[in-house]
């Protein structure tokens, strides 16, 4: 079995000078980066966890992680299917929950891709390779979860 390694760097910035010294008394910025990679992720918590809203939570990522990768094997899947997408862009949405104690989980995600294709004879296949990019995605593969899909293809 083939093995992909992937390495990034957490750095947490969010020190105000006295640590975790207390829940309030710093804050929960810090920067996700990696060896070639264009730029730094300015990240944070979520503001319900005293996070600023400006940057990106780890919430944001793992939502988008679901949608990229399921756009990336949904492009790769239509290319050999030889339909010709021309726009695709999803509004995904997700449910955490959290527990009593604390922790919580994503409960669910939904997938909303609209998508347009050169040719309306090919919709009814393009909706069709959703679910085999929801089979082929990485991360989807990794969820414990049901993953929703409410695709919207038109033809140009």
């Amino acid at each position: 079995m083939k093995k992909h390694n992937y390495k990034v760097n957490v750095t947490w910035t969010g020190n105000e000078g006295e640590g975790t010294l207390n829940y309030k008394a710093f804050n929960r910025n810090h920067t996700i980066s990696a060896e070639g990679k264009y730029a730094n992720i300015k990240g944070s918590s979520d503001p319900s966890f005293l996070g600023d809203a400006t940057r990106y939570n780890p919430e944001d990522l793992f939502l988008s992680s679901l949608s990229a990768c399921h756009m990336l094997w949904y492009l790769h899947l239509c290319s050999v299917h030889h339909i010709v997408v021309t726009k695709y862009e999803d509004n995904a949405t997700g449910i955490m929950e959290e527990t009593k104690n604390g922790s919580g989980r994503f409960t669910e995600v939904t997938l909303n891709p609209s998508v347009t294709i050169t040719d309306a004879s090919q919709i009814a296949k393009a909706n069709a390779l959703h679910k085999e990019a929801n089979t082929m995605c990485f991360i989807a593969n990794s969820c414990n979860f049901k993953i929703k899909h409410n695709p919207n293809t038109m033809a140009e």
